[in-house]
């Protein structure tokens, strides 16, 4: 039995803000849509269930962590990602680059080889080439895949960004000839160049003459001002290809997502939910709470009365705050799913306004509040 065709349809437009429709084998994702991450295939904190109960349409795991433990074998043997974590959503991986500069001990760029590092679990030696990073996620079964690139830290340095960008590229075309005839699957380009125009747009020019099903926009949210990237973002929106959906990587709070839709993002994906519930941070329609601030032990209501959602809003910052001061971990769970639930529902009013036509107005509403 063949397996549906990757696929995706821009559905209207609101300016440049864009409501589209990915479709997988494994179900159709709405766009904008926000990927919860399940770093090690588990979203910390929550059931898989309760996630998908949130209206998430799709997660993303890291290639870098699942090849360091338990090893792509082992989940290969239980049938793949989705059945070793008992999620029938679509799965999108990273290709392991990122990680690979930011938590590994020791590593070692190769242009011809790949990166050559040491675990920062144990310092045992890897080689994650882009080929490597391919056939890891093709073993996982993921049905978005990522060509591997090198994601270099925030820079001025031209010169640096500029080989970075070119070796990225080098790995791309790499990865698509190691992906081969998956046409079930996506295969995503990932654009690098830093903070520079001229850059991204090489970047863009060469990724387009490979030709993929998506392209990423890689390199941002490593440390620079949300000015910076909407900078970027501007510089791209009427250059990206119109019919393939648009990933900003690893991004981001509220009012990133809503300025990154205004330039025709269509999918993002990032931590910050999950790991803000973990320490009290909550995110509600009338901005942060600190739940572990004193001015919450005496605060009876709800984080937000209308949330009826696994019965959240029957718990009042009162109790919230008890739980985040005395470490009780049902704290970290009720905002984790509390966070997840706003996100979706932040993603879901968003697609709501554009298909409106009002997504500007929604824009001006929440932008500083969020």
């Amino acid at each position: 039995m063949s397996l549906k065709k990757f696929s995706f349809n821009v559905i209207s437009k609101d300016g440049s803000a864009r409501l589209g429709k990915i479709q997988t084998h494994r179900g159709d994702i709405d766009t904008p849509v926000f990927m919860p991450v399940g770093t090690q295939a588990t979203i910390k904190g929550a059931f898989i269930k309760d996630i998908i109960n949130t209206g998430a349409q799709i997660i993303l795991s890291n290639t870098y962590h699942l090849m360091i433990r338990p090893g792509v074998e082992r989940i290969k043997s239980n049938g793949g990602l989705h059945k070793f974590m008992n999620c029938d959503l679509p799965i999108l991986t990273d290709s392991g680059g990122f990680q690979v500069m930011s938590l590994s001990k020791l590593n070692k760029i190769d242009k011809k080889i790949g990166a050559i590092f040491n675990s920062h679990i144990d310092g045992k030696k890897y080689i994650l080439s882009p080929e490597e990073s391919i056939k890891i996620q093709l073993g996982l079964n993921s049905d978005i895949v990522m060509v591997m690139d090198e994601c270099p830290k925030k820079s001025n340095d031209y010169e640096l960004i500029k080989n970075s960008m070119e070796l990225s590229m080098h790995w791309a075309e790499r990865s698509k000839i190691q992906f081969g005839s998956n046409s079930h699957k996506g295969l995503f380009g990932i654009v690098q160049g830093g903070l520079f125009n001229d850059l991204r747009e090489k970047s863009l020019d060469l990724l387009k003459k490979i030709e993929f099903d998506g392209y990423a926009i890689g390199g941002l949210a490593v440390g620079e001002s949300q000015d910076e990237m909407f900078r970027v973002l501007d510089g791209l929106k009427n250059i990206m290809p119109e019919k393939k959906p648009r990933y900003l990587m690893g991004v981001g709070t509220p009012s990133d997502i809503l300025g990154a839709v205004k330039r025709g993002v269509d999918m993002f994906d990032c931590v910050l939910p999950t790991r803000s519930g973990r320490t009290g941070l909550a995110f509600t329609w009338k901005g942060k709470i600190n739940i572990r601030n004193s001015e919450y032990k005496s605060d009876n209501s709800p984080l937000d009365e209308n949330v009826s959602k696994f019965d959240l809003n029957k718990y009042t910052k009162n109790y919230l705050n008890h739980l985040f001061n005395t470490n009780e971990m049902l704290g970290s769970m009720l905002l984790t799913l509390n966070n997840i639930n706003f996100y979706q529902e932040l993603m879901l009013e968003i697609r709501k306004h554009i298909k409106n036509g009002t997504f500007e107005e929604f824009y001006n509403k929440y932008i500083h509040i969020l």
